[in-house]
């Protein structure tokens, strides 16, 4: 089993600056790296789109790749001293970054979706160091020993469980301050639960009024954080906008407005875990609808489908569902709001329409309970057609 515990840290002033002038280093090096790609790129781009017969091709330098970038970092140090300061495998995971940015516009990801063309990082906005191998005797107490920066009190509000393994930390800085991520790992861990119940299944319609309605007729409102924290967003983003750039007022004033942002997001967090904990308490298997999210929240309804944060909640309650040895299925989302949950007409009815009402069996019920009912049904059906398949 995998997981992951986030903890404060209160570094002194020395270290807060050496974390600081380390992030900026590697924004620096991720900035060249992948210039590197892109001038690879555009040299090797063929400037006509047809040629004769008989056409000499001039001879393609070298790509830059993981392993060659990798190996340019000796030289590197030998250039420039002062990235001795930063621990290879920090400075190793930049290459990493960099391949996987330029893959993912090429090449796409696992299921073939393109990213968009990789940005240059503007000062600030690279925000995290890993270290990929970490020794357990490093994180003893209240103190985490980082290389190169020095022992950090950490703030410790869980402990972490017995059996698990520290196998990467990674330092971040927010607005509020630094950080660290540990990636636990536990073996010994099933992930299926022996005595899994799969008949006690319950399907989930995600929505903007009510943030899900349950196939057992159990609904929570959606909170809308985001909409709630407006007032003061728009006057933390007025006092941003008054000050001079450049000034110190104005990094005051921008260092206020991201406290406001990340408040909003901490609260839209641990609203999604709680509710994640009360469906994976009740349920061993929960259905939810594959939904395109992303083109979703291109629509007129962005700023509500971002601020319901569906992705972030179906990660989590997949995660915890994992972590506790239960199943979250997803089921293809057309039709379960026209498709009648009691004898399988399918009803047309506009989104403004909120009763789904059965001209042939005469089901009358709010389409959200509707929804999630075939939810259900279809989630059962693919739990049947997973255990026939293995």
């Amino acid at each position: 089993m995998k997981t992951s515990y986030q903890y404060k840290i209160k570094p002194t002033k020395e270290q807060s600056e050496k974390i600081d002038k380390t992030l900026e280093m590697l924004r620096c090096q991720y900035n060249y790296l992948l210039a590197q790609r892109f001038d690879w790129y555009e040299q090797n781009l063929c400037p006509v789109d047809r040629c004769p017969l008989i056409f000499h091709l001039p001879e393609l330098k070298e790509q830059p790749n993981y392993y060659n970038q990798k190996a340019s970092l000796v030289q590197l140090k030998i250039d420039r001293p002062w990235y001795k300061e930063i621990h290879s495998q920090v400075l190793q995971e930049v290459p990493k970054k960099v391949e996987l940015a330029f893959d993912r516009w090429l090449k796409g990801d696992v299921n073939g979706k393109k990213s968009g063309r990789p940005r240059f990082k503007g000062k600030g906005q690279y925000k995290t160091f890993t270290y990929t191998q970490f020794k357990q005797h490093h994180f003893v107490n209240n103190k985490i020993t980082l290389s190169k920066i020095g022992e950090v009190k950490v703030i410790v509000h869980r402990p972490i469980p017995d059996g698990f393994d520290i196998k990467t930390v990674s330092v971040t800085k927010k607005a509020d301050g630094y950080y660290v991520t540990l990636s636990l790992d536990d073996k010994t861990v099933p992930s299926i639960k022996p005595d899994l119940n799969l008949d006690n299944i319950v399907g989930i319609d995600v929505g903007l009024i009510d943030f899900y309605v349950a196939s057992d007729d159990s609904r929570i409102a959606a909170p809308k954080h985001l909409r709630k924290a407006e007032r003061k967003l728009k006057s933390a983003q007025r006092r941003v906008s008054r000050r001079k750039k450049g000034s110190n007022r104005r990094k005051k004033a921008i260092k206020k407005l991201g406290k406001q942002h990340k408040k909003v997001a901490d609260t839209r967090r641990d609203f999604h875990f709680k509710t994640a904990k009360s469906l994976l308490d009740k349920y061993d298997v929960v259905a939810v609808e594959k939904l395109n999210i992303k083109g979703l929240a291109k629509t007129r309804l962005a700023k509500s489908v971002n601020d319901a944060g569906w992705g972030q909640f179906i990660t989590i309650l997949s995660n915890k569902a994992e972590n506790a040895g239960l199943k979250v299925i997803a089921v293809k989302p057309n039709g379960t709001s026209q498709e009648c949950s009691s004898c399988g007409h399918i009803v047309k009815k506009p989104l403004s329409q909120r009763m789904h009402n059965c001209p042939v069996c005469h089901t009358s019920l709010c389409r959200d309970l509707n929804a999630a009912i075939n939810i259900k049904n279809r989630g059962t059906h693919g739990l049947k057609a997973q255990l026939m398949s293995s």
